[in-house]
């Protein structure tokens, strides 16, 4: 029992130290111990004193580390003016779109101001358990990858593995690397359902069969069948178009992909394959002709564009607070039909000249808000595939909506239940009505007032409630925060810098 406890607190540890950019070493220096100390302390095969457990949090800035931590909260004073400026950081999805597809290239990928987020340290723990070498280079997040000779899928980190959703993208990559392997899924996600069939069939015409059998997808590929046709994706997913792509990558010939999606994140896929050396024909269209290579062994340098979903959250934190601030960097691509509506329901901004993202390709833009007073839509706000408004920016409307002058009608077709969480806002004051599970009427305009709300289990309703909280009256607290930490690096923090009063804090 002992040795399990040390166990748990020494994998705390580690991925804390990780999560620092920190080496053994580097970590041993700053307590004054030794690195077989830490080594030791890790694998779960020394004692620790109180005194200790303390100075490791000191050490690597970690609450995780505390003793008896339970859930981070937040407690938010508003309302709230904000000011100044921010800059976008890069995309989540494609961050995690990106490590999947380390997997085919050989060679060393180094990604720059990777989005440090939960999502992201739980498939790195999944990479370093199958031999992959990953460091963090510098405070700027940029992420070196290296692959062993041969993955190990016998040493998967399985409780990391559960914890992802995107551990199915590994599919497509490792199709072409092993012929009989085992993949742990997430709980709750079975074969069969609309998330995961999508996959197999975009996948099945490279010879890959896979059965669900006790939590994990047990692949078998068949070498003998290849892509004779097109490969129709019958759902315009951004997750599906990304496995089909991967797979493509190390296939030797000419693949059709049909009906792609052609979102952010898989743009940025198909600019890192490019430097990988495979060619394709139709980015940013629902076509694509995939030519790819037998084997990948290069050394390459990506950067990954800006995430259009944080741009609107930082959007969203303006309107709803009625404050003027500066967001750089934002892929107006990808943010275009969003802003056309906003600018129907009466936003006044103004934005820069163009210019483009790191990776060369994806067009940026500085918008800089002017407070506005708004009114609801004419029609009803709903989400469509790229180019179309965002699946992942509607919840923004809501808190949006509850703001504006008149009735707001939100259709979250995707997702069954998604919309029944934004009915927490009317703990702050809003008037949200559940027309059915995919529909909301929202009615404004709202005089939000503090309340104590437990985070929902969805990431961005749980960030439209953090974003009403700055508009609220008082004081309020949001509670078990883990959610947000999954798809936001030190949201609380930076959107303190523009001036709100958010506090980290824990039960004690």
């Amino acid at each position: 029992m002992t040795q399990d406890y040390l166990g748990r607190i020494g994998n705390l540890i580690r991925d804390a130290r990780k999560h620092r950019g920190m080496t053994q070493q580097q970590l041993a220096e700053a307590l004054g111990t030794s690195q077989s100390a830490i080594n030791r302390i890790e694998k779960g095969h020394q004692n620790l004193s109180l005194e200790m457990l303390a100075r490791f949090g000191a050490a690597l800035d970690s609450e995780i580390v505390s003793v008896g931590a339970g859930p981070t909260h937040l407690r938010v004073t508003g309302p709230t003016t904000l000011s100044g400026s921010i800059d976008v950081k890069t995309s989540k999805n494609a961050g995690v779109a990106l490590l999947c597809a380390s997997l085919l290239n050989r060679g060393r990928t180094t990604l720059r101001k990777v989005a440090r987020i939960e999502e992201v340290n739980r498939l790195l723990e999944v990479l370093e358990s199958l031999g992959v070498q990953t460091r963090w280079l510098n405070d700027d997040n940029d992420l070196e990858i290296v692959p062993p000779a041969q993955l190990d899928l016998s040493a998967i980190d399985e409780e990391a593995a559960r914890r992802t959703r995107s551990v199915i993208m590994f599919l497509g990559p490792l199709l072409h690397r092993m012929e009989d392997f085992h993949l742990p899924y997430a709980g709750g996600c079975q074969l069969g359902t609309r998330t995961v069939e999508p996959h197999m069939a975009a996948l099945r015409p490279f010879g890959l069969e896979v059965k669900a059998n006790e939590g994990a997808y047990h692949a078998l590929v068949n070498r003998a069948v290849e892509p004779v046709r097109p490969i129709v994706l019958t759902e315009r997913g951004d997750t599906v178009t990304e496995n089909a792509l991967m797979a493509a990558a190390l296939h030797p010939g000419t693949t059709v992909i049909r009906n792609a999606s052609s979102n952010y994140m898989v743009q940025d896929l198909c600019f890192y394959l490019e430097k990988l050396g495979v060619a394709i024909e139709g980015i940013g269209t629902t076509t694509l002709k995939v030519t790819g290579r037998e084997r990948i062994d290069v050394d390459v340098d990506y950067s990954p564009s800006e995430d259009p979903i944080e741009a609107m959250s930082l959007l969203a934190a303006a309107i709803v607070t009625k404050s003027e601030i500066t967001i750089k960097r934002v892929p107006i691509e990808f943010l275009e039909i969003e802003l056309a509506l906003l600018e129907e329901m009466g936003l006044q901004y103004t934005r820069s000249e163009e210019y483009l993202a790191d990776n060369g390709r994806t067009r940026l833009v500085d918008l800089t808000t002017q407070r506005s007073d708004l009114r609801a839509p004419l029609d009803k706000v709903h989400p469509m595939p790229f180019p179309g408004l965002n699946i992942d920016n509607l919840p923004f409307f809501a808190v949006i909506g509850a703001v504006a002058e008149g009735q707001t009608l939100l259709h979250d077709w995707v997702y069954e239940n998604r919309a029944i969480y934004l009915l927490e806002l009317n703990k702050l004051g809003a008037d949200v009505k559940l027309l059915d599970p995919h529909r909301v009427m929202v009615q404004g305009p709202t005089r939000f007032s503090g309340a104590e709300i437990v985070c929902p289990p969805a990431l961005r309703p749980a960030v439209v409630i953090l974003l009403a909280m700055l508009a609220s009256k008082g004081t309020s607290v949001l509670r078990t925060t883990y959610v947000i930490h999954r798809g936001y690096e030190d949201l609380a923090n930076r959107l303190n810098t523009l001036g709100a009063n958010i506090e980290t804090f824990r039960d004690i």
